[in-house]
């Protein structure tokens, strides 16, 4: 579905559970599959540094934690829309405050994600 070759993830990486989810999922498809993902970027990095990747992006993919849509904002922030925008919440995930994302959810978001991409 998404050109393989170019696909930057945009993660929200806010501080609750599903913001903390996002990171680790990225993290995860980023060792996982290996080409799939070029980049994986956290939308609170330097404005700067976000507007490279952006501009350098092939497919724009956004995963935020949950409906305050914080990633969608930066991007749009800079210019962009995202040709994907997944939400945590969205796929299943429950926001539940400051706790650590556990591995099932990671896992569960990853598959989601490459499904999506497929």
């Amino acid at each position: 579905m998404y050109d393989d070759d170019g696909i930057t993830l945009i993660t929200c990486s806010g501080i609750s559970n599903t913001g903390k989810l996002t990171t680790k999922t990225g993290e995860m498809l980023l060792q996982r599959c290996p080409g799939m993902i070029e980049h994986c970027i956290s939308c609170r990095t330097d404005p700067d540094r976000l507007q490279i990747a952006l501009s350098q992006a092939e497919t724009i993919v956004v995963l935020d934690g949950c409906s305050d849509w914080c990633g969608r904002k930066k991007v749009q922030e800079q210019g962009f829309n995202p040709d994907l925008h997944l939400i945590a919440t969205e796929c299943g995930i429950v926001k539940n405050g400051m706790e650590e994302p556990r591995f099932d959810e990671i896992e569960h978001l990853t598959v989601v994600i490459r499904d999506k991409l497929r």
